[in-house]
């Protein structure tokens, strides 16, 4: 019989020869602080490409498409990353770097629609030009949190005996792993 719990068993009373899977790292305030970081940036990074969708609707030829896909991408990373699940820190940071590509090029765009012949946007063409530039510092932030998640080893398990009833602690245990 196995279970599954995040680090400490103490407290559980299992049937003799059960295993416990913990993951040893999850516990860490730092490990924490990063996956907490990185649902933070992906929810933001969503946020203002919703912005960005809407407020710009009536100009955005085919590109909405795209950003409408980008926001349930990473808001479905962000699920996921809340989740402990390492595989989506690579992909996150992937798509960061393409996103911040498109919003580095399209930022400046932005700008040149205060000129005579072209169609404004339901929000300030500044604003929405503004916010654009906005999400290139979100996501170099998104990739290096993501890449130092990455590195934090979430999906270390030990596998431990089942502690004795009664609260007592594990029987020959191995020693955790070095941080």
């Amino acid at each position: 019989m196995v279970m599954l719990t995040m680090s400490s068993a103490a407290g559980l009373s299992a049937p003799s020869g059960a295993t416990v899977i913990t993951h040893p790292n999850r516990d860490k305030p730092v490990v924490q602080a990063t996956r907490a970081t990185v649902v933070l940036l992906l929810l933001i990074s969503a946020g203002l490409v919703l912005i960005v969708t809407a407020g710009g609707w009536s100009v955005l030829q085919s590109a909405w498409f795209v950003q409408i896909a980008y926001i349930l991408v990473y808001l479905l990373l962000a699920f996921f990353a809340a989740r402990w699940n390492r595989g989506v820190l690579p992909v996150a940071a992937a798509l960061a770097v393409i996103l911040l590509v498109f919003a580095l090029v399209a930022g400046p765009f932005w700008f040149d629609r205060d000129q005579a012949g072209f169609t404004q946007p339901a929000i300030n063409a500044g604003l929405l030009g503004t916010v654009t530039l906005l999400i290139v510092p979100v996501q170099m932030l998104l990739i290096a949190f993501a890449m130092r998640g990455f590195q934090q080893g979430w999906n270390i398990e030990l596998e431990r005996p089942a502690p004795m009833s009664g609260g007592g602690a594990y029987p020959d245990s191995p020693p955790p792993y070095p941080a």
